[in-house]
């Protein structure tokens, strides 16, 4: 029973903690952006189109990415590839936009996401804004690998998951 108490007691006060905290993306962590034209479901799904696109592209050159200096090396030895890449795809789907894609400190705004809150500012960060960059954007991170990770299919296996309540658990009874 002294167990059982325990146990609730340290859930209790870890969801109590996680509710109310912002959990932040590392400072050593490299975002990645795409800006839609507009908010318009056509611009809306050119943005989608463009980053399914420039997955493959950025799953290579993120691939072995193993430190933050690697990383940012491979993204700027690479940017002109992404660009290309991303103005050549709205070209040949006769999309009447032009992509611009920067690399450096660029401004988040406020997002939520599954219930944890990212706050604005200036990040370290790939961005792609396609037309006049006046829409909704999808955000990941590139450095760790958080949003390509699952398209990955070199690193099925290899990501593990790991529960912070299971790892208190069996720390303290087993």
């Amino acid at each position: 029973m002294k167990k059982l108490i325990i146990i609730i007691s340290i859930i209790i006060l870890i969801l109590s903690l996680n509710k109310n905290s912002d959990i932040e993306i590392p400072e050593n962590a490299i975002r990645f952006r795409v800006i839609a034209n507009s908010n318009s479901q056509k611009d809306q799904m050119i943005k989608r189109q463009v980053i399914e696109n420039i997955k493959p592209n950025l799953i290579s050159i993120m691939k072995n990415s193993n430190n933050i200096d690697n990383s940012r090396n491979n993204i700027i030895n690479n940017i002109d590839e992404i660009k290309d890449k991303t103005n050549k795809f709205l070209i040949e789907n006769n999309i009447n936009q032009e992509a611009d894609v920067v690399y450096g400190d660029n401004y988040f705004p406020v997002k939520k996401y599954k219930g944890t809150k990212y706050n604005a500012g200036n990040y370290e960060s790939l961005v792609i804004k396609l037309g006049k960059a006046k829409g909704n954007n999808f955000w990941c991170v590139l450095f760790p690998p958080l949003c390509m990770v699952e398209e990955d299919k070199s690193l099925k296996g290899k990501v593990e998951y790991k529960s912070y309540v299971k790892e208190l658990l069996d720390k303290y009874f087993k």
